[in-house]
C-alpha cells in the first residue's frame, strides 16, 4: 500500500470515529460532562489518567471520582477540608489509590490558587515543544511534597516513557476541529506539534501498517509514529490517533 493509498484509507477511519457518537464510550466522555473550563480540564486529567484496561470500568471510576467531588472537581480541589477528603477514603482504581489522589488534589489547589488554567503547568512559557512540557509537568508536579509510589501515574519522556496517557490528554486539550470530540481550548502549542498516543493496540496496527518500524514501545516510537503520520497531515497528524485506535482497540473495548 503506498502512501496515497494509506492515507485514503486512515482519513476514511478517522471520518467514522472522529464523530460526537465517538464520545459516549470514550473515557473523553467524562470531561465532556462539564462546561467550565476548569472542570473539564480536571476532569480529563483524571479520565486520561485512569486510561488503561476495561474502557468501561475506566469510564465508571471517573464518573465515581467527579460524583465523590460533587459534580464539581474545581471548586472540590479549592475548597476541599478534611470532611470532604474522608469520602474519598477507599477510592481504588487498578494501581491508583486515595493517597494518589489526595495528592493531585492538593496539587490543584496549589495550581489553580496561582493560575486560571492547567495549560500553564504544561507550557509556561512561549515556544515550548510537547517533549518539553510534558518533562516540565511531571517536574513541577512532583516538585511538591509526594509519596514514590505516586511518581508512576505521571510519565515523561525524559523517562523514555511513550507517555501514552498524557498525549491522550493534550490531544483532548488542544486538537481544535468542528468535529466536536476533542476540545481545542489550549492554545501553547498547535494541533500540529502533538505526539500521537501510543500503546501496545495503536503500535501494533502502526507496525502493520509501515508507520512503525521500532520494536520498542518508548518515547522514540511515539516519536517515529508522529513523525510519519505528519507525512499524511502535517498539520494534525494526531487525527490519525482515531484510525488507529479505532482499528486496534475499539472492538476490544479496552484501551
Amino acid at each position: 500500500m503506498n502512501n496515497k493509498e494509506l492515507k485514503q484509507l486512515l482519513d476514511s477511519k478517522v471520518d467514522y470515529y472522529n464523530q460526537p457518537s465517538f464520545i459516549k464510550d470514550d473515557p473523553i466522555c467524562i470531561p465532556h460532562l462539564f462546561t467550565k473550563q476548569q472542570d473539564i480540564e480536571i476532569a480529563a486529567f483524571f479520565a486520561a489518567i485512569f486510561s488503561w484496561g476495561n474502557r468501561t470500568t475506566i469510564i465508571n471510576k471517573a464518573k465515581e471520582l467527579m460524583q465523590l467531588m460533587e459534580m464539581q472537581p474545581y471548586n472540590f480541589c479549592l475548597t476541599h477540608d478534611a470532611k470532604k477528603l474522608k469520602r474519598l477514603n477507599g477510592f481504588k482504581h487498578r494501581t491508583f489509590t486515595a493517597n494518589d489522589l489526595y495528592f493531585f488534589i492538593d496539587f490543584f489547589h496549589r495550581h489553580y490558587s496561582k493560575h486560571k488554567t492547567l495549560e500553564t503547568a504544561f507550557f509556561p512559557r512561549k515556544g515550548m515543544t510537547v517533549e518539553e512540557g510534558l518533562n516540565h509537568f511531571s517536574a513541577y508536579c512532583f516538585s511538591f511534597e509526594h509519596l514514590k509510589r505516586t511518581e508512576k501515574h505521571i510519565s515523561s519522556p525524559v523517562k523514555k516513557s511513550t507517555c501514552k496517557r498524557l498525549n491522550m490528554f493534550l490531544r483532548w486539550m488542544i486538537r481544535n476541529d468542528k468535529n466536536g470530540v476533542d476540545f481545542g481550548t489550549w492554545k501553547s502549542v498547535s494541533p500540529a506539534q502533538l505526539i500521537c498516543p501510543l500503546d501496545v493496540h495503536v503500535a501494533r496496527i502502526a507496525r502493520q501498517y509501515g508507520l512503525l518500524h521500532r520494536k520498542q514501545n518508548d518515547w522514540e516510537a511515539a516519536m517515529e509514529l508522529t513523525l510519519n503520520l505528519r507525512k499524511l497531515d502535517v498539520k494534525d497528524p494526531v487525527k490519525y490517533d482515531f484510525a488507529l485506535f479505532g482499528t486496534g482497540v475499539m472492538e476490544n473495548k479496552k484501551i
